[in-house]
Protein backbone atom coordinates (compact mmCIF):
# COMPACT_ATOMS: atom_id res chain seq x y z
CA UNK A 1 0.00 0.00 0.00
CA UNK A 2 1.10 3.54 -0.32
CA UNK A 3 2.16 5.41 2.43
CA UNK A 4 1.89 8.49 3.98
CA UNK A 5 4.71 11.02 4.51
CA UNK A 6 4.69 11.62 8.71
CA UNK A 7 3.55 14.91 8.59
CA UNK A 8 0.61 13.63 6.45
CA UNK A 9 -0.40 10.51 8.61
CA UNK A 10 -0.73 13.39 11.37
CA UNK A 11 -2.63 15.67 9.20
CA UNK A 12 -4.88 13.13 8.49
CA UNK A 13 -5.00 11.58 11.97
CA UNK A 14 -6.89 14.40 12.79
CA UNK A 15 -8.83 14.84 10.18
CA UNK A 16 -10.49 11.35 10.29
CA UNK A 17 -10.39 12.22 14.44
CA UNK A 18 -12.99 14.92 13.59
CA UNK A 19 -14.65 12.76 10.35
CA UNK A 20 -15.56 9.49 12.81
CA UNK A 21 -16.72 12.23 15.62
CA UNK A 22 -18.98 14.18 13.04
CA UNK A 23 -20.47 10.84 11.98
CA UNK A 24 -20.97 8.72 15.09
CA UNK A 25 -21.35 11.62 17.38
CA UNK A 26 -21.80 10.31 20.88
CA UNK A 27 -24.02 7.53 20.36
CA UNK A 28 -22.47 5.41 17.80
CA UNK A 29 -24.47 4.25 14.30
CA UNK A 30 -27.78 3.57 15.54
CA UNK A 31 -29.14 1.99 12.58
CA UNK A 32 -26.36 -1.08 12.37
CA UNK A 33 -26.76 -1.56 16.20
CA UNK A 34 -30.20 -1.70 15.67
CA UNK A 35 -30.47 -4.06 12.87
CA UNK A 36 -26.80 -6.06 12.89
CA UNK A 37 -25.96 -8.52 14.86
CA UNK A 38 -22.49 -8.06 16.89
CA UNK A 39 -21.18 -11.39 15.23
CA UNK A 40 -21.82 -10.98 11.47
CA UNK A 41 -19.27 -10.75 9.37
CA UNK A 42 -18.66 -9.25 5.84
CA UNK A 43 -16.53 -8.90 2.82
CA UNK A 44 -16.40 -5.85 0.64
CA UNK A 45 -14.72 -4.11 -2.18
CA UNK A 46 -14.31 -0.56 -2.83
CA UNK A 47 -14.85 -0.52 -6.67
CA UNK A 48 -14.30 2.32 -9.11
CA UNK A 49 -17.50 3.47 -10.64
CA UNK A 50 -15.79 5.70 -13.07
CA UNK A 51 -12.17 5.54 -14.72
CA UNK A 52 -9.85 8.03 -12.58
CA UNK A 53 -6.82 8.30 -10.52
CA UNK A 54 -6.23 6.59 -7.14
CA UNK A 55 -5.11 8.53 -3.90
CA UNK A 56 -6.21 8.24 -0.59
CA UNK A 57 -5.67 4.23 0.25
CA UNK A 58 -3.58 5.21 3.68
CA UNK A 59 -6.38 7.43 4.55
CA UNK A 60 -8.84 4.52 4.74
CA UNK A 61 -6.47 2.35 6.60
CA UNK A 62 -6.71 5.06 9.21
CA UNK A 63 -10.37 5.04 9.31
CA UNK A 64 -11.14 1.53 9.88
CA UNK A 65 -8.53 1.21 12.61
CA UNK A 66 -9.62 3.99 13.82
CA UNK A 67 -13.29 1.70 13.95
CA UNK A 68 -12.00 -1.42 14.76
CA UNK A 69 -8.12 -2.68 14.75
CA UNK A 70 -10.00 -6.50 14.25
CA UNK A 71 -10.94 -4.75 10.44
CA UNK A 72 -8.94 -6.18 7.41
CA UNK A 73 -8.02 -3.90 4.25
CA UNK A 74 -6.59 -5.79 0.90
CA UNK A 75 -5.21 -3.70 -1.19
CA UNK A 76 -4.93 -4.53 -4.84
CA UNK A 77 -3.71 -1.24 -6.63
CA UNK A 78 -1.86 1.05 -5.53
CA UNK A 79 -1.96 4.75 -5.11
CA UNK A 80 -1.30 7.10 -8.10
CA UNK A 81 -2.68 4.11 -9.92
CA UNK A 82 -4.86 4.50 -12.94
CA UNK A 83 -8.75 2.94 -12.54
CA UNK A 84 -10.63 1.71 -15.57
CA UNK A 85 -14.36 1.25 -14.22
CA UNK A 86 -15.43 -1.44 -12.46
CA UNK A 87 -11.39 -1.67 -10.89
CA UNK A 88 -11.28 -3.07 -7.54
CA UNK A 89 -9.25 -1.08 -5.23
CA UNK A 90 -9.23 -2.89 -1.99
CA UNK A 91 -10.95 -5.59 -0.48
CA UNK A 92 -12.42 -4.77 3.55
CA UNK A 93 -13.12 -7.69 5.75
CA UNK A 94 -14.26 -8.07 9.52
CA UNK A 95 -17.47 -7.19 11.51
CA UNK A 96 -20.40 -5.77 9.53
CA UNK A 97 -21.55 -3.43 11.68
CA UNK A 98 -17.71 -1.57 11.91
CA UNK A 99 -17.46 -1.93 8.10
CA UNK A 100 -20.85 -0.08 7.90
CA UNK A 101 -19.48 2.76 10.55
CA UNK A 102 -16.51 3.48 8.46
CA UNK A 103 -17.98 3.35 4.98
CA UNK A 104 -19.10 6.90 4.72
CA UNK A 105 -16.14 8.19 6.04
CA UNK A 106 -13.59 6.09 4.04
CA UNK A 107 -14.94 6.63 1.08
CA UNK A 108 -15.36 10.80 1.81
CA UNK A 109 -11.37 10.20 2.10
CA UNK A 110 -10.92 8.31 -1.02
CA UNK A 111 -13.30 10.20 -3.24
CA UNK A 112 -12.53 13.50 -2.53
CA UNK A 113 -8.51 12.29 -2.93
CA UNK A 114 -8.69 10.74 -6.15
CA UNK A 115 -10.50 13.53 -7.22
CA UNK A 116 -8.04 16.04 -6.96
CA UNK A 117 -5.52 13.15 -8.52
CA UNK A 118 -7.84 12.47 -11.25
CA UNK A 119 -8.16 15.89 -12.41
CA UNK A 120 -4.09 16.83 -11.81
CA UNK A 121 -3.44 13.90 -13.90
CA UNK A 122 -5.62 15.38 -16.52
CA UNK A 123 -3.44 18.19 -16.16
CA UNK A 124 -0.16 16.90 -16.34
CA UNK A 125 -1.16 14.73 -19.31
CA UNK A 126 -2.25 17.87 -21.10
CA UNK A 127 1.37 19.43 -21.26
CA UNK A 128 3.04 15.82 -21.90
CA UNK A 129 5.96 16.60 -23.62
CA UNK A 130 6.95 19.71 -22.30
CA UNK A 131 9.39 21.01 -19.54
CA UNK A 132 6.50 22.95 -17.68
CA UNK A 133 5.61 21.21 -14.37
CA UNK A 134 2.24 21.39 -12.72
CA UNK A 135 2.29 23.17 -9.65
CA UNK A 136 -0.59 23.16 -6.82
CA UNK A 137 -1.61 26.27 -4.64
CA UNK A 138 -2.79 27.30 -1.29
CA UNK A 139 -6.28 26.99 -2.56
CA UNK A 140 -7.58 24.43 -1.09
CA UNK A 141 -10.05 22.96 1.50
CA UNK A 142 -9.76 24.18 4.91
CA UNK A 143 -7.56 21.11 6.89
CA UNK A 144 -7.41 19.33 4.54
CA UNK A 145 -4.18 21.07 2.16
CA UNK A 146 -1.59 18.09 2.96
CA UNK A 147 -3.73 15.63 2.05
CA UNK A 148 -4.97 17.34 -1.18
CA UNK A 149 -1.10 18.07 -1.98
CA UNK A 150 -0.28 14.56 -1.42
CA UNK A 151 -3.01 13.78 -3.73
CA UNK A 152 -1.63 16.11 -6.38
CA UNK A 153 1.98 14.48 -5.95
CA UNK A 154 -0.39 10.75 -7.15
CA UNK A 155 -1.70 12.89 -9.68
CA UNK A 156 2.02 13.67 -11.62
CA UNK A 157 1.60 17.00 -10.13
CA UNK A 158 4.70 19.04 -8.31
CA UNK A 159 4.22 20.10 -4.73
CA UNK A 160 4.33 24.39 -4.52
CA UNK A 161 5.10 25.53 -0.93
CA UNK A 162 2.40 23.92 1.92
CA UNK A 163 2.04 27.66 3.69
CA UNK A 164 2.94 31.00 4.36
CA UNK A 165 5.51 29.16 6.84
CA UNK A 166 7.77 27.26 4.02
CA UNK A 167 7.97 29.68 1.38
CA UNK A 168 8.18 33.35 0.45
CA UNK A 169 5.78 34.57 -2.07
CA UNK A 170 6.20 38.49 -2.84
CA UNK A 171 2.50 39.09 -4.07
CA UNK A 172 0.81 42.38 -5.46
CA UNK A 173 -0.86 43.51 -2.31
CA UNK A 174 3.14 43.22 -0.41
CA UNK A 175 4.28 45.24 -3.15
CA UNK A 176 1.21 47.55 -2.70
CA UNK A 177 2.49 47.90 0.57
CA UNK A 178 5.80 49.29 0.51
CA UNK A 179 4.03 52.48 -1.35
CA UNK A 180 4.76 51.21 -4.43
CA UNK A 181 7.93 53.34 -5.27
CA UNK A 182 9.70 52.56 -8.63
CA UNK A 183 11.61 50.64 -7.42
CA UNK A 184 9.25 48.38 -5.36
CA UNK A 185 9.50 44.91 -6.91
CA UNK A 186 13.44 44.81 -6.45
CA UNK A 187 13.35 46.20 -2.94
CA UNK A 188 10.44 43.83 -1.87
CA UNK A 189 13.26 40.79 -2.78
CA UNK A 190 15.87 42.53 -1.24
CA UNK A 191 13.74 42.69 2.10
CA UNK A 192 12.97 39.24 2.02
CA UNK A 193 15.87 38.11 1.72
CA UNK A 194 17.43 40.18 4.36
CA UNK A 195 14.58 39.35 6.90
CA UNK A 196 16.35 37.25 10.03
CA UNK A 197 15.45 33.40 9.76
CA UNK A 198 15.00 33.48 5.62
CA UNK A 199 18.36 33.08 4.95
CA UNK A 200 18.37 30.07 2.40
CA UNK A 201 14.62 30.23 1.81
CA UNK A 202 13.48 30.48 -1.75
CA UNK A 203 11.97 34.26 -2.71
CA UNK A 204 9.95 34.44 -5.53
CA UNK A 205 7.88 37.54 -6.24
CA UNK A 206 5.07 37.95 -8.73
CA UNK A 207 4.76 40.19 -11.65
CA UNK A 208 1.73 41.05 -14.10
CA UNK A 209 3.94 43.96 -16.50
CA UNK A 210 7.63 43.07 -18.14
CA UNK A 211 8.29 46.61 -16.38
CA UNK A 212 7.94 44.61 -13.38
CA UNK A 213 9.92 41.78 -14.88
CA UNK A 214 13.26 43.92 -15.44
CA UNK A 215 13.06 44.55 -11.50
CA UNK A 216 13.07 41.37 -10.42
CA UNK A 217 15.50 39.98 -12.74
CA UNK A 218 18.12 42.57 -11.71
CA UNK A 219 16.95 41.54 -7.61
CA UNK A 220 17.59 37.26 -8.82
CA UNK A 221 14.69 35.83 -7.01
CA UNK A 222 14.78 31.83 -7.22
CA UNK A 223 11.23 32.41 -8.93
CA UNK A 224 9.32 35.03 -10.67
CA UNK A 225 5.52 34.50 -10.94
CA UNK A 226 4.12 35.86 -14.19
CA UNK A 227 0.51 36.73 -13.12
CA UNK A 228 -2.35 36.58 -16.15
CA UNK A 229 -0.34 37.23 -18.98
CA UNK A 230 -0.94 36.27 -22.08
CA UNK A 231 1.01 33.96 -24.03
CA UNK A 232 2.96 36.34 -26.00
CA UNK A 233 3.66 38.52 -22.96
CA UNK A 234 4.98 35.22 -21.70
CA UNK A 235 6.97 34.05 -24.72
CA UNK A 236 8.60 37.80 -23.88
CA UNK A 237 9.14 37.30 -20.59
CA UNK A 238 10.87 33.99 -21.26
CA UNK A 239 12.77 35.60 -24.02
CA UNK A 240 14.12 38.14 -21.45
CA UNK A 241 14.12 35.73 -18.87
CA UNK A 242 17.21 33.79 -20.73
CA UNK A 243 19.26 36.92 -21.76
CA UNK A 244 19.47 38.15 -18.44
CA UNK A 245 18.79 35.54 -15.74
CA UNK A 246 18.87 32.35 -16.92
CA UNK A 247 19.01 30.62 -13.64
CA UNK A 248 15.74 32.43 -12.53
CA UNK A 249 12.73 30.10 -12.83
CA UNK A 250 9.61 31.82 -14.27
CA UNK A 251 6.23 30.29 -13.19
CA UNK A 252 2.67 31.48 -14.82
CA UNK A 253 -0.35 31.69 -13.02
CA UNK A 254 -3.81 33.07 -13.74
CA UNK A 255 -6.66 32.24 -16.44
CA UNK A 256 -5.17 28.29 -16.26
CA UNK A 257 -7.32 26.02 -17.68
CA UNK A 258 -7.38 22.33 -19.68
CA UNK A 259 -8.24 25.25 -23.05
CA UNK A 260 -5.20 27.44 -22.20
CA UNK A 261 -2.80 24.88 -19.90
CA UNK A 262 -0.66 23.86 -23.23
CA UNK A 263 -0.62 27.00 -24.99
CA UNK A 264 0.99 28.55 -21.46
CA UNK A 265 3.64 25.41 -21.48
CA UNK A 266 4.73 25.80 -25.04
CA UNK A 267 5.92 29.79 -24.12
CA UNK A 268 8.98 28.05 -22.44
CA UNK A 269 7.85 28.76 -18.49
CA UNK A 270 9.20 26.53 -16.12
CA UNK A 271 5.98 25.57 -14.17
CA UNK A 272 2.17 26.57 -14.14
CA UNK A 273 0.25 26.90 -11.03
CA UNK A 274 -3.01 25.56 -11.35
CA UNK A 275 -5.94 26.64 -8.44
CA UNK A 276 -8.46 24.24 -10.04
CA UNK A 277 -6.58 20.83 -8.94
CA UNK A 278 -8.07 21.41 -5.28
CA UNK A 279 -10.75 23.95 -5.34
CA UNK A 280 -12.74 22.60 -8.24
CA UNK A 281 -11.95 19.02 -8.83
CA UNK A 282 -14.79 16.24 -8.66
CA UNK A 283 -15.59 13.53 -6.19
CA UNK A 284 -14.47 10.18 -8.17
CA UNK A 285 -17.35 7.85 -7.91
CA UNK A 286 -16.52 4.92 -5.92
CA UNK A 287 -18.48 2.71 -4.28
CA UNK A 288 -18.21 -0.35 -1.55
CA UNK A 289 -19.90 -2.90 -3.05
CA UNK A 290 -20.56 -6.34 -0.74
CA UNK A 291 -19.27 -9.69 -1.60
CA UNK A 292 -20.46 -12.31 1.28
CA UNK A 293 -22.24 -11.66 4.28
CA UNK A 294 -22.26 -14.39 7.38
CA UNK A 295 -22.86 -15.16 10.76
CA UNK A 296 -19.65 -16.00 12.55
Amino acid sequence: MSQFLVDESIACCKLVALALAEDLGPTGDRTSDALIPADQLAKAAFVARTPGVLAGLPAVELVIAAVNGALRLEPHVTDGSQLARGTRIATLSGPLRDILKAERTALNFLQRLSGVATLTRTYVDAVAGLPAAVLDTRKTTPGWRILEKYAVRMGGGTNHRIGLYDGILIKDNHIAGLGDPPTAVRRAVELARAYPGNEGIPVEIEVDTLDQLEQALVARPEIVLLDNMPPEMLCAAVARRNAVAPEVRLEASGGVNLTTVRGIAETGVDCISVGALTHSAPALDIALDFDTLRVS
